[in-house]
């Protein structure tokens, strides 16, 4: 007979315990100081550093994973590169890294998707996966002020049965850290609140220097971040190199911070 080494714990107080947590921490979530859609490379940096000076953040994510392309690298080849002096924020994290070439940094995409993704958990921010933004919430003189949601797995359901009205979330700041789509952007656009001008060929050289230059208000209440820039200012694409994405998180939390702040 195998003896029990684990506690005796049956399935009703699994599901007790996942359902009551889960709940708990959406209520406490409904209301946040900053709401990220998008939990790749700029959405997550950005969550860290905020999370990491008292903020409360939240990050929605429309698939079952956390990082976005900073995963796999380029063409399926799981290796990431940062251009300097992006590979400060690499030795910040603790992520290991080699110089191909000068100012070129290389890493393993996995490494240093996880350590993010950690040192954002670490931080205190909370996410919500497997939920896709549907729309903003809107105040005075179209102040952006949340963010409607739904179930991902939503969208794949026929018309005729897909009635499943989303719930809305508030908060002080929205970021559009949803890469080229710019969901949350773009549904201000379809609103006639703002021009998006769509991402540019690619140009690795300035992409990266216009993508943080750039990186900031895009109307009141709404920040953008990482490639949503781009798409929204006409800027460059860069590719599989990720600093400009890292740099941009950072600097979209410095204004976040401010603007809080104010």
């Amino acid at each position: 007979m195998v003896e029990n080494i684990f506690s005796a714990v049956g399935e009703k107080e699994v599901t007790r315990a996942i359902v009551s947590e889960f709940a708990k921490q959406f209520q406490e979530y409904v209301e946040s100081d900053c709401l990220i859609i998008g939990a790749g490379p700029s959405g997550l940096m950005a969550g860290r550093d905020l999370a990491k000076q008292g903020v409360k953040v939240l990050i929605v994510e429309r698939n079952n994973y956390l990082g976005g392309g900073f995963w796999i690298g380029g063409y399926l080849m799981n290796k990431v590169t940062v251009r300097a002096p992006g590979q400060e924020i690499l030795s910040e994290l603790g992520i290991p890294f080699t110089e191909f070439s000068k100012g070129l940094y290389v890493t393993d995409g996995p490494h240093a998707c996880s350590k993010l993704i950690a040192a954002a958990c670490d931080a205190g921010v909370k996410f919500a996966n497997m939920t896709i933004f549907d729309d903003v919430v809107l105040r005075e003189e179209n102040r952006v002020a949340g963010v409607v949601i739904n179930w991902t797995p939503i969208k794949a359901l026929p018309r005729e049965i897909t009635c499943v009205d989303p719930v809305a979330l508030e908060t002080k700041v929205v970021v559009d850290a949803t890469g080229h789509d710019a969901c949350v952007v773009k549904k201000m656009e379809e609103r006639g609140l703002v021009k998006t001008q769509g991402f540019g060929a690619m140009w690795v050289e300035k992409s990266e220097d216009l993508l943080v230059e750039h990186t900031g208000e895009v109307h009141p209440g709404l920040i953008a971040t990482g490639m949503s820039v781009a798409t929204t200012y006409g800027l460059p694409r860069m590719g599989p190199t990720f600093g400009g994405m890292l740099l941009s998180g950072r600097r979209g939390a410095e204004i976040i911070k401010k603007t809080l702040e104010r």
